[in-house]
């Protein structure tokens, strides 16, 4: 982004100034252009030539966008613009403030009171009342949520702990084919006949 800022100057002036860019046989004395500024950084001197005129550094209402192109098609964002200088004759009045009560174009005349909400006049004690109640009410809330959330929590220990002791416990029941815990001895009969039958045959 570039650095840019808007100048604008009397009709004599400007009329300098574009016989200054355009015409290369222009007189050496309108070649001297310069702007001073003083210490505060918003009053100067515009110098052009031997001519010397008071300048003044003013905010813009809103902010300017600045463009360029090469082939008058596409657009090219240089640089936002919130500041002008202006350079007055000196029958022109000093600016009363640094914020500059119009805009570039002739719609954004006097747009600092007509397209801006003015900032409410409100009683300083009256602010800090309202802010230090709502601090209050939002402590009062919190308090109240800790209180829940904690008779929430013992409540819930309350209830888990007479499931767990309403819960039966589970009789121990016996496998199939067992008498008092003890496997019946049956099947190990069965295999030592069928042995003894297949030994017998075979002698």
């Amino acid at each position: 982004m570039e650095e840019q800022f808007i100048l604008r100057v009397p009709p004599v002036v400007a009329e300098r100034i574009e016989r200054l860019l355009n015409d290369s046989s222009s007189s050496s004395e309108d070649k001297n252009l310069d702007v001073v500024f003083s210490e505060d950084g918003r009053t100067g001197t515009f110098v052009i030539g031997e001519d010397r005129f008071s300048a003044s550094l003013l905010d813009l209402p809103t902010v300017v966008e600045s463009y360029k192109t090469y082939d008058d098609n596409v657009l090219i964002k240089t640089a936002d613009i919130g500041q002008m200088i202006m350079v007055r004759e000196e029958e022109d009045g000093v600016p009363e403030a640094v914020e500059y009560r119009h805009g570039l174009t002739p719609p954004m005349r006097d747009a600092r009171r007509r397209r801006f909400r003015r900032e409410p006049d409100l009683n300083p004690e009256v602010v800090r009342r309202v802010e230090k109640d709502l601090q209050n009410i939002m402590a009062d809330e919190l308090r109240v949520e800790m209180v829940e959330a904690e008779e929430y929590g013992d409540q819930h220990a309350r209830n888990v702990g007479k499931k767990v002791a309403s819960t039966p416990a589970k009789p121990d029941v016996p496998e199939a084919g067992t008498v008092g815990g003890e496997p019946d001895g049956s099947d190990y009969d069965e295999s030592d006949d069928s042995i003894a039958t297949v030994s017998g045959s075979e002698a």
